[in-house]
């Protein structure tokens, strides 16, 4: 293996486009992770009347639209979930009727947790059956709440704030169990006034908006199967520079790390707001370890290559406090602990995680269902590095939603 950079983070790239379509003045985006989730981003602000001018693949300038410029319409997400919750926050402040579809993928997928509460705020909001469409009737009266979602969402708590902009009065997120703070350090940057505790946010109704740059890190997320990968092939040595290393979105790096694996973070600095740093992992002798509710929420993402990991690392490991899983682009529970039996792990699925017993040599290989789900196409790409003869995945493709390129860059890391 040897160095690598990874496209840019997709948490930011989205709100880097939504925000920017709410600011004055243009915002140029540079390090754009381009997706397909992040391109339903591009495309929805500008079925709403945002002008996005590509510049490059991973560079693009968004002319705002200001807090209540967008223009009514529908509005198709198509495969990205967190487009959706945080898009339902920003249009509840708008004027008009705003209509939210997607596709197969996200239609299952819950959204009463994003409309409940800002209903509570004054906003219009009716879903199907708890699901997507959405339809939004935006209202200029929306009212600055307190609220602790029944759900540590970072998605959620988005919603709230992007709504709060046009509220009347300052609107405040609880949380006690901290999340993902992207939205809050990218408002913040734009000239919003944020207060945040240890287990709050506040946000206080805003002007205007004006985001003149975003430099977007490396996407920690798809860094993370690389990382795994290296953790996991012997004789491994992997360096991922320019990455996101947010403290909310690295719980990975603690559990290699208490695992066994050698990690080390160096050249450390910040870019509008955001921690970025080069991380080096380095294999060693792998042991159980246990991960609870409270530290779910800071690598959510990253659960399936922790169940990858315990499958070759001594004694038992046990996951417990994410039920979220089962309603991700997969049932990631049950599509973890299928594709991973079927490759030889000793692993069985709780209500709300797993427990995995190490084996004690590779594991054999075999064929792993993606179920449309890009993070298990990932996992079983990993996986298949990591075992005796290999692991045939049935719709890889899925893995371009989130990272176009993955397998060549994962190829070009193992060859060295």
């Amino acid at each position: 293996m040897g160095h690598v950079v990874v496209p840019g983070d997709k948490s930011i790239s989205h709100r880097a486009v939504l925000i920017g379509a709410l600011g004055e003045g243009q915002t140029g985006v540079h390090g754009f992770g381009r997706s397909g989730d992040t391109q339903a981003s591009v495309d929805a602000v500008r079925s709403l009347g945002v002008e996005v001018e590509d510049v490059a693949d991973d560079e693009l300038v968004v002319h705002g639209a200001g807090l209540r410029g967008l223009r009514a319409g529908p509005v198709d997400c198509r495969n990205a979930g967190t487009l959706m919750r945080l898009l339902t926050g920003v249009l509840a402040g708008q004027e008009g009727e705003f209509t939210l579809t997607g596709d197969e993928s996200l239609t299952p997928r819950p959204m009463e947790r994003v409309a409940a509460p800002l209903r509570r705020m004054g906003a219009v909001v009716e879903t199907t059956d708890g699901h997507a469409p959405l339809v939004v009737r935006g209202s200029g009266a929306l009212r600055g709440i307190e609220i602790e979602p029944e759900v540590a969402s970072a998605q959620v708590k988005s919603a709230i704030l992007l709504a709060g902009l046009n509220a009347d009065a300052p609107t405040t997120v609880v949380e006690r169990i901290p999340t993902r703070d992207h939205t809050e350090r990218m408002l913040e940057a734009a000239g919003a006034r944020v207060r945040r505790s240890a287990s709050s946010v506040t946000i206080d109704p805003t002007g205007a908006l004006r985001l003149e740059e975003v430099v977007v890190p490396g996407d920690f997320s798809s860094a993370a199967p690389l990382l795994v990968a290296a953790a996991l092939v012997p004789g491994s040595d992997l360096t991922i520079h320019d990455l996101g290393v947010n403290p909310r979105r690295t719980g990975l790096l603690d559990v290699l790390e208490r695992m066994g694996a050698r990690v080390s973070v160096f050249e450390r600095r910040r870019e509008g707001g955001e921690p970025i740093a080069s991380v080096q992992v380095q294999p060693g002798e792998l042991v159980a370890t246990e991960i609870e509710a409270p530290e779910v929420p800071g690598l959510v993402d990253e659960l399936p290559l922790v169940a990858l990991l315990a499958s070759h690392a001594r004694g038992e490991t046990r996951v417990s406090g994410a039920a979220e899983l089962r309603v991700k682009e997969s049932d990631r529970i049950e599509a973890v602990t299928d594709g991973l039996r079927t490759l030889g792990a000793r692993i069985h699925s709780l209500p709300d995680g797993w427990t995995v017993t190490g084996v004690p040599a590779r594991l054999r290989g075999g064929r792993v269902d993606a179920r449309g789900d890009h993070r298990i196409a990932m996992l079983g790409a990993v996986a298949g590095l990591a075992s005796r003869e290999g692991v045939a995945i049935e719709g890889a493709d899925t893995a371009a939603i989130s990272f176009p390129g993955f397998y060549d860059l994962l190829e070009s890391v193992t060859r060295r």
